[in-house]
C-alpha cells in the first residue's frame, strides 16, 4: 500500500483538534495532524484571543468615560496602535504558528501543512497549498479525525463581490481604526466589533437583516443591545437586507432599501460556512452536501471516523470544540467516561454589558414542546446595579420547565453578565429544583438576588 501509515489523521488543528492530536500522540499513537491555515485556528488567531484583547482596550476606554460624576474627572484619547501591536506580539507571533507546530511535534506529532481530503475509508490525501509538491497519502489504522471548523460566510449580495470588504480576519488584522465603518450582521461577531471601533472613534453602523440584533438570543438581549448602541452613537438597522454593495474605490455604498449608508470599511460578519465537500466524506457514506456532520454521543460520524467543532452543529464555540474533543479522544483510546451532554451549553456575547446565555432560549423550549414560565429582572433595580450606578443596563432571564420544577435556560446580561453563568449552568446540568435555587446562600448578594428575583418571577408569572 503506498503512502505513510500512521494510527490517526486529524484534519484540522484548531483548538479542539490540536488538543486531541497532542492527547493521543502523547498516549503513543502515531498522529498525523493536517492544516491548511495556521495551528491553534481561529480562536488564537483571528477570534477569541485577539478579539477579546480588543474589547479589554475599548472597554477601557469606556469605563474611563464614565468616571465623571463618579470618581472625578478624566480626559480620555483613545490610540488603536498599542491594541494592533499586543495582539501581533502576544497573541498571534505576527500570524505565525510555528511555536504551536513545535509544540506538537515534540509530543511525537507528524505536522503536514496542505489541504487534507478524505480519498477512501481510513485514507487522507493532503494536498500542498503551493501545488507545486506531490500529494501526501496517509493511511490511518485507527481512523480520522475531523475538525476542519467553518470560515467566514459571505452573501451573494450583487455588487459585493471583488470588493475590499473585511470579514473578521481582517478585522482583528487591521493597524487602523477606520473612519466609519457598516457591518453586515448584528450576531456576536458583528456585535462585537462594531462596539470595539465605535469606542475607539470610528463611526459604526450596524445592519441586520433579522428583526433584532443577535437574532439568536432572547428578545430582550437583542433589545438591550439596540438601546445601548443607540446611546454610544451606534446607528442600528434591524430588518434591513442589503439589496445592494458598490466601492467607488474610497468607501463603500449600501443599499437596504429604505435609504442608502455609506463608509469607508464594510465588515461582513453574516455568519460561518462549512464545506464538507471540499473533505470528500462522500468516499465514507457521509452527505457532503449537508451543512454538518450527524454524529453520535461518542463523536462518532462513521465506523473509524470522529468528527468535532463548529461542522457537528452543536454550537460554534472554542469551549464546545474542546469539550468534543476530550469524548473524542477517549473513544479512540477505549478510556471510557460521559458521553455528550448538551443541555447546559453556556455562550458569551462579550459586548457591553455582556450578553452570557445557557441552555434553552423561551422561543427553543417551547417549539420542543416543554410548558414553560419565566421569570425576569431588570439589573438597574437591583442592589448590584444601583450600586454600579455608570453602565449598569442589564436582567436576569430564567426559564423554568413546569413539568420539573427546574430550569432548562437563563440569560444573564449586564455588566460581568458572566459573572453567575456557572452557577446558572450548574443548575441546568443538574437539575436543580427551583426552589432549592431560592434558598441557597450565594456569595456576592447584591448581584445574585437579582437572580432571586427572578425565580421569585417564576412564581407570579
Amino acid at each position: 500500500m503506498d503512502g505513510e501509515q500512521v494510527d490517526i489523521v486529524v484534519i484540522g488543528m484548531g483548538p479542539g483538534g490540536e488538543y486531541a492530536a497532542g492527547e493521543l500522540a502523547g498516549a503513543g499513537l502515531r498522529v498525523a495532524g493536517v492544516e491548511d491555515r495556521l495551528t491553534g485556528g481561529e480562536c488564537p488567531y483571528w477570534g477569541c484571543v485577539p478579539s477579546k484583547m480588543m474589547i479589554r482596550a475599548a472597554n477601557l476606554l469606556a469605563e474611563g468615560r464614565r468616571i465623571p460624576g463618579m470618581a472625578g474627572t478624566v480626559q480620555v484619547t483613545a490610540d488603536w496602535a498599542p491594541v494592533a501591536e499586543r495582539i501581533r506580539k502576544e497573541a498571534t507571533d505576527d500570524w505565525n504558528d510555528q511555536v504551536a507546530v513545535e509544540r506538537f511535534e515534540g509530543k511525537g506529532g507528524i505536522f503536514v501543512r496542505g489541504r487534507g481530503r478524505i480519498t477512501a475509508p481510513g485514507e487522507v490525501t493532503v494536498e500542498s497549498l503551493d501545488g507545486q509538491q506531490p500529494p501526501r497519502v496517509l493511511h490511518a489504522s485507527k481512523g480520522i479525525l475531523i475538525n476542519t471548523g467553518t470560515d467566514p460566510a459571505v452573501p451573494p449580495i450583487p455588487g459585493l463581490a471583488g470588493t475590499p470588504f473585511w470579514t473578521n480576519r481582517e478585522a482583528i488584522e487591521t493597524t487602523e481604526v477606520p473612519q466609519s465603518l457598516i457591518t453586515l450582521g448584528g450576531g456576536a461577531i458583528g456585535a462585537e466589533l462594531s462596539q470595539v471601533f465605535a469606542r475607539f472613534g470610528a463611526k459604526v453602523t450596524v445592519i441586520e437583516a433579522q428583526p433584532r440584533l443577535l437574532p439568536l438570543d432572547e428578545p430582550e438581549s437583542g433589545e438591550l443591545l439596540t438601546k445601548v448602541f443607540t446611546e454610544e452613537g451606534i446607528e442600528v438597522h434591524t430588518g434591513a437586507a442589503a439589496k445592494q454593495i458598490s466601492h467607488d474605490g474610497s468607501q463603500f455604498t449600501v443599499d437596504i432599501g429604505k435609504l442608502s449608508v455609506c463608509a469607508e470599511r464594510l465588515l461582513v460578519a453574516t455568519g460561518r460556512r462549512t464545506s464538507l465537500a471540499a473533505l470528500g466524506i462522500g468516499a465514507i457514506g457521509l452527505n457532503e452536501h449537508a451543512r454538518t456532520i450527524d454524529v453520535n454521543d461518542w463523536m462518532c460520524a462513521a465506523e473509524g471516523v470522529w468528527a468535532i467543532g463548529d461542522i457537528t452543529g452543536k454550537g460554534a464555540f472554542t469551549h464546545v470544540s474542546m469539550y468534543q474533543a476530550d469524548i473524542a479522544v477517549r473513544d479512540i483510546l477505549g478510556l471510557g467516561g460521559p458521553a455528550a451532554d448538551y443541555r447546559a451549553v453556556p455562550h458569551v456575547t462579550f459586548t457591553d454589558p455582556e450578553i452570557a446565555g445557557v441552555g434553552l432560549t423561551e422561543a427553543e423550549a417551547c417549539a420542543q414542546g416543554f410548558e414553560v414560565r419565566t421569570g425576569i429582572t431588570q439589573l438597574p433595580a437591583s442592589a448590584r446595579g444601583w450600586i454600579h450606578k455608570a453602565g449598569n443596563d442589564g436582567f436576569i432571564k430564567v426559564i423554568k420547565d413546569c413539568e420539573r420544577n427546574v430550569l432548562i435556560g437563563a440569560t444573564s446580561a449586564g455588566p460581568a453578565g458572566g459573572e453567575v453563568l456557572g452557577a446558572l449552568a450548574v443548575a441546568i446540568h443538574g437539575e436543580v429544583p427551583v426552589p432549592r435555587l431560592r434558598t441557597m446562600i450565594y456569595a456576592y448578594p447584591t448581584f445574585h438576588r437579582a437572580i432571586e428575583e427572578a425565580l421569585k418571577d417564576l412564581e407570579t408569572s
